[in-house]
């Protein structure tokens, strides 16, 4: 199945990844706005995907819809005629578990831009649940630390805040991704490391369980 393959920066490279655009000064009703965090993935606030003028405008192809189950009503799929959409149901709370959601969102974004499309992932406010996301999609697309990470959306939407809960979770994800990258470089290693396991387990059986 078709991904995003990653992208492996130098280390001057990944300082101007993280700066961001310096030119562009951050206002407080930007936060209505959506803003493009890699080439091809916007990140903002549920307004901006009221407007199907705005999202043409965009180029949006898919949209990735994170919402509150309270907030079902009012934060769904508005143009479904026009758009691809995903729709998580998420709990915004710190004790909500996103390590295990993130795979199936990262795999219709890597899928979206793959194909050329250009993503909005959103939820209502584009502050805490989304940005979470958007965070480790980023980590794991230029394989940087979380602090890298963070200070990249950070520097391209000022007013992203995750929660402590969404937080501890990005961090931990930082070592998750790179034991994946290790596992993908290394199979015959992992391999062999667990057969010769096996075999050990089984020497060490009494004689009369054998």
């Amino acid at each position: 199945m078709l991904t995003a393959a990653p992208v492996k920066l130098t280390e001057e490279q990944l300082r101007e990844v993280v700066q961001g655009p310096t030119e562009v000064e951050w206002r407080y009703e930007m936060r209505r706005d959506c803003q493009e965090i890699i080439p091809g993935l916007l990140l903002g606030p549920f307004q901006v995907s009221k407007s199907l003028e705005a999202l043409q405008q965009l180029g949006v192809t898919h949209i990735v819809c994170i919402r509150d189950s309270m907030e079902a009503f009012s934060v769904r799929p508005r143009f479904p005629d026009n758009f691809i959409y995903m729709t998580l149901d998420v709990q915004d709370n710190e004790e909500q578990n996103l390590i295990r959601l993130f795979p199936k969102a990262k795999l219709f974004i890597d899928e979206a831009l793959r194909a050329g499309g250009r993503v909005l992932v959103h939820c209502n406010g584009g502050i805490s649940l989304s940005p979470a996301f958007v965070v480790m999609y980023v980590m794991q697309y230029y394989q940087m630390t979380w602090e890298d990470a963070l200070h990249t959306v950070q520097n391209r939407r000022y007013c992203i805040s995750p929660n402590g809960g969404f937080l501890t979770q990005i961090k931990e994800y930082e070592s998750i991704y790179k034991a994946g990258i290790q596992v993908a470089s290394n199979p015959t290693r992992v391999v062999s490391t667990s057969r010769r396991k096996r075999n050990d387990e089984d020497d060490d059986e009494p004689e009369d369980g054998r």
